[in-house]
């Protein structure tokens, strides 16, 4: 038997990447989406070969979605050309990890995807 507990929001955060990934494989080779989970963080980068080393791959991070357990809160932050994180106003806050994942996939003023 596994004794592994299984992490529901990462199961969400799972199905959110592999809805917005590229349907075709061979497209995956040139552009694809990947995260990072660790329990309270969770953060999303856009996978390419570098476009001075083709044989490098590079990840940019353009969406993190933090937990404040003090507050049983998420909170969604952008990544500004500056590199730094910011709040994602006016929809920065949700009790409900899946509404964030919603507002990065709608991305209505073009912050997450351009």
């Amino acid at each position: 038997m596994n004794n592994k507990t299984i992490d529901i929001n990462e199961s969400t955060i799972k199905k959110f990447v592999e809805s917005i990934r590229p349907k075709n494989p061979e497209i995956r080779k040139e552009i694809d989406m990947g995260y990072s989970y660790d329990g309270k963080t969770v953060i999303f980068y856009e996978i390419r070969p570098d476009r001075l080393n083709p044989d490098k791959i590079t990840q940019m991070e353009f969406a993190k979605i933090r937990f404040y357990k003090s507050r049983q809160e998420w909170n969604l932050y952008w990544m500004r050309a500056s590199g730094k994180w910011e709040l994602y106003e006016p929809y920065s806050k949700s009790s409900y990890l899946d509404k964030l994942l919603a507002v990065i996939k709608e991305d209505e003023y073009a912050c997450f995807f351009g």
